[in-house]
């Protein structure tokens, strides 16, 4: 048997070992996840410590090495944990583009109520049941074009760099604002408004200052600025589809 250092949480069973005469574990694995994402939606992935959840739950943090034995399993739980919140139907439509839109939109929501999500899917390798649940989904959206599984891997590989690029922006701005204790609204009004129109007067920025003057797009809501984005996408991939199934 491999070192259980070397060997992935997937792989190891959960222990369930008896604690004393009749007794049991006072924990489990998914409990701790649980407190872990419930510290991270707090305070960021990084004061998920052990410690901290073992003070959540009221037990020693010794003690729940034996549910998570480490931190990158901890990571991985909590990554897997959240992805299961990503409802998808049990196969894909036959609508490929309905379903791929269907998992961006919902991955979305998903990082966006835990903001630590892509900074951690980004950061690390990592292959839980739930991540691989909604990859495969994704997958089999091309199911009977024709495709060669290389042009499949890489429009859902395309479809994830856009999700998580986007996200990762939303999320910037948001904590951005949220710190000057301003709204978002706020924040462009009165923070950064006033620097942006001095930008906008100097006439030293032409092509900026048009994207501010004339873009539709740049003053959406940020769901429709999303959902714009995912339909540009969502095209690029369709033209590709349709090159290759004539060929």
């Amino acid at each position: 048997m491999p070192d259980d250092e070397l060997t992935s949480i997937w792989l190891r069973p959960e222990r369930l070992e008896r604690s004393g005469p009749g007794r049991r574990p006072g924990y489990s694995r998914e409990q701790v996840t649980r407190a872990a994402v419930r510290i991270a939606d707090a305070e960021g992935a990084e004061a998920a410590t052990m410690r901290r959840i073992a003070h959540d739950l009221g037990t020693g943090a010794m003690s729940l090495y034996r549910y998570v034995p480490r931190r990158d399993d901890l990571f991985d739980l909590m990554i897997d944990l959240v992805m299961s919140e990503v409802e998808l139907p049990g196969r894909p439509s036959g609508d490929w583009r309905a379903d791929l839109s269907l998992v961006a939109c919902r991955s979305r929501a998903a990082g966006l109520r835990h903001p630590w999500l892509t900074g951690l899917l980004t950061g690390r390798p990592t292959l839980g049941p739930q991540l691989l649940r909604v990859h495969e989904f994704a997958l089999g959206a091309f199911d009977g074009l024709g495709l060669g599984i290389d042009e499949i891997a890489g429009f859902v590989g395309m479809l994830d760099d856009y999700v998580h690029s986007a996200v990762r922006r939303e999320i910037g701005w948001l904590e951005h604002a949220r710190s000057t204790g301003l709204s978002p609204e706020e924040w462009k009004r009165d923070y950064i408004g006033p620097y942006v129109r001095q930008v906008v007067e100097s006439g030293a920025y032409p092509h900026f200052n048009r994207t501010l003057l004339e873009s539709g797009t740049a003053h959406l809501p940020p769901e429709e600025r999303f959902r714009h984005g995912l339909d540009r996408v969502l095209d690029g991939i369709g033209l590709q589809v349709a090159a290759a199934v004539i060929r």
